[in-house]
């Protein structure tokens, strides 16, 4: 694994962490690799210090200092405000939402048509076929993040 400092076209820094440099060149070459603040695809490598740890031997024990030693955060926990208002959204979207899948299009039509009851739903849609809903007065909106089935 491999962590890097990333930054987008808007100045906006984050980090994240890839499998390896090949992974992170393969997922940046598909535009996967989007900024965590405005969703910007346009991300380069952002110049980072290096993290040196001291040696165990330099490192003050729980013991030593009366203090637990200083843990590393999580890497499944949001860092930022906007990384935890952005969590926030999509827990209440998961939670209050039913998530359909790629036959997000077809069920979005079928309740603005009235062929299908209304309900609260997200799921995926190509590009393309989110502005032919928008286009025919279907009231959809992107999500500021990649729709997935929920963890259990």
């Amino acid at each position: 694994m491999i962590q890097y400092s990333l930054k987008c076209a808007q100045d906006h820094r984050f980090d994240s962490w890839f499998q390896s440099a090949e992974a992170f060149d393969k997922l940046k070459g598909a535009g996967m690799i989007t900024c965590s603040i405005c969703g910007s695809s346009d991300v380069e490598k952002a110049i980072m210090a290096p993290r040196v740890r001291p040696s165990r031997k330099a490192q003050p024990t729980a013991a030593q200092d009366g203090d637990q030693p200083a843990q590393p955060p999580k890497l499944s926990e949001p860092a930022s405000p906007a990384e935890q208002a952005l969590a926030e959204i999509k827990r209440k979207i998961e939670e209050n939402s039913e998530y359909v899948g790629d036959k997000f299009v077809r069920e979005a039509r079928a309740m603005h048509d009235g062929d299908a009851p209304e309900r609260a739903i997200y799921g995926e849609a190509k590009l393309e076929e989110a502005e032919q809903l928008i286009e025919d007065g279907v009231p959809v909106t992107p999500l500021p993040f990649r729709p997935g089935r929920k963890a259990n």
